[in-house]
């Protein structure tokens, strides 16, 4: 029956179908074409993309080296302030960071194209090998890093940058974290994220231990005793619940398992997905899940969020890519129950919704939508097994300025922590900062002061 079969299976398109739908959304410039976009810049005295970029990258200076035929120095400035910045070029909202504070908005409504630039030199640097930093002399410190994440490997490379001695605790098989296991497949080709992994631990000085979880195979107390210093980079392993009836049922399935699972097959067309598709939520996550599924074979695939358009966290360019791929995104509706026949997914009733008085309330209005497969999208949670007494709020780990926590001697960063921003880029900036925080307090030779009482 081909393509018309109802319910979730493999293999639903052609090996060729497959390798075009999951293709570079971005592939790098070319020489010219990098010529070309870097000459659009107007080298701002004060910079206001520079500004919007969580790392603070010298963009003005890196553009201008690409312009002059130098996209080695370009890196150099790059990965001065953010050694995950290849990735990051390719995953970064630059719609709504740097690029959308550059001036050229204004004049043609049209950016500086940022993030493919900075992907250019980033990517021309690490496929000749180079390497812009060397330790410096062994401090004889050693420090905990649990989390191979952005956070983390931001944290570790900079450590061991200023010569000290770094473990990398990690739950999973592979490091890389979110940049491995949580982003679009298109985004992120050819395996990347594992070697720009390799391209940071290639400073040396970096050990990772994977299979490691907090809370399982190891507490905070323990490191606190061997480590000099610890950090936490672990991010939001836990997945909200939608709490509505029949979210028990086969055929439910947590978004971010799905995006993980994608991302490391290895034959795409193994992956089975439903031919008809919901989707909960209005974030990054709940857009990479749609078009993913929809790349995968899907014959309708729909987003339902409970508010607006203009409330979803996912941004405007994401929202477009994923009307372009054929995603139906419906807005002010809101799960109330899922549908079963014979134990599986047949549908899910929806609810109207509305604000009233700056509450988002029911209408009282239903409907149903016909799906076979619902991927959950609402947001992750703080798993804080193993942590202690650890000061919290809201859920995340309490820092200060600089990531330190309310225990003397540990940093934390990313996702975990309160005001984290679900960014690489944040993450990444939270892991530098902390780490040269680590560095000062270890200089100083004393127990550095807890943030929080």
């Amino acid at each position: 029956m081909g393509r018309l079969d109802t319910g979730i299976k493999a293999s639903r398109l052609s090996p060729a179908e497959y390798a075009a739908n999951f293709s570079d959304l971005h592939p790098r410039l070319e020489n010219h074409e990098a010529l070309v976009a870097s000459d659009r810049c107007y080298f701002c005295y004060d910079a206001p993309c520079m500004t919007a970029c969580p790392t603070s990258i010298d963009i003005p200076l890196f553009i201008r080296q690409i312009s002059t035929g130098n996209p080695i120095g370009a890196a150099n400035t790059i990965f001065d302030q953010n050694i995950l910045g290849g990735m990051c070029a390719r995953v970064c909202p630059t719609e709504t960071l740097c690029e959308q504070a550059c001036v050229r908005n204004t004049a043609e409504h049209r950016p500086v194209e940022i993030g493919r630039l900075q992907r250019y030199a980033t990517d021309i640097a690490m496929e000749q090998g180079k390497q812009f930093y060397a330790r410096a002399a062994s401090s004889g410190k050693r420090i905990a890093v649990i989390g191979a994440g952005p956070a983390g490997l931001a944290a570790a490379h900079r450590l061991a940058v200023n010569g000290h001695s770094v473990v990398i605790f990690d739950a999973r098989e592979k490091a890389g974290g979110l940049n491995e296991y949580g982003i679009a497949t298109y985004k992120s080709t050819d395996d990347f994220a594992q070697r720009e992994v390799d391209y940071v631990l290639s400073i040396g000085g970096i050990e990772v231990k994977h299979g490691q979880k907090l809370g399982r195979d190891f507490n905070l107390a323990d490191l606190t005793g061997e480590f000099d210093a610890v950090f936490l980079g672990i991010g939001l392993a836990g997945v909200n619940a939608l709490r509505t009836e029949g979210e028990e049922l086969e055929g439910v399935v947590d978004a971010v398992d799905f995006i993980a699972a994608l991302r490391q097959a290895g034959d795409k067309g193994s992956v089975e997905i439903g031919r008809r598709v919901v989707v909960i939520g209005g974030g990054m996550t709940a857009v990479d899940a749609a078009v993913q599924a929809k790349l995968l074979g899907a014959e309708e695939v729909t987003i339902c969020y409970r508010r607006g358009k203009e409330h979803m966290n996912a941004s405007e360019f994401e929202q477009d890519l994923a009307a372009s791929k054929g995603v139906i995104l419906r807005h002010w509706l809101a799960p109330k129950k899922i549908i079963a026949r014979d134990g599986r997914v047949a549908g899910i009733e929806v609810e109207y919704t509305e604000l009233s008085e700056g509450r988002l309330v029911g209408t009282g209005e239903t409907g149903v939508i016909a799906t076979d497969q619902v991927f959950k999208a609402i947001g992750q949670t703080f798993e804080a097994s193993g942590l202690g007494h650890l000061a919290m709020e809201g859920g995340r780990i309490v820092v200060d300025a600089d990531g330190r926590t309310s225990m003397p001697g540990v940093w934390a960063g990313g996702d975990c922590v309160v005001g984290g921003e679900d960014l690489t880029v944040a993450a990444v900036a939270n892991g530098r900062d902390a780490a040269e925080s680590i560095h000062r307090a270890l200089l100083a030779g004393a127990q550095p002061t807890a943030a929080v009482a």
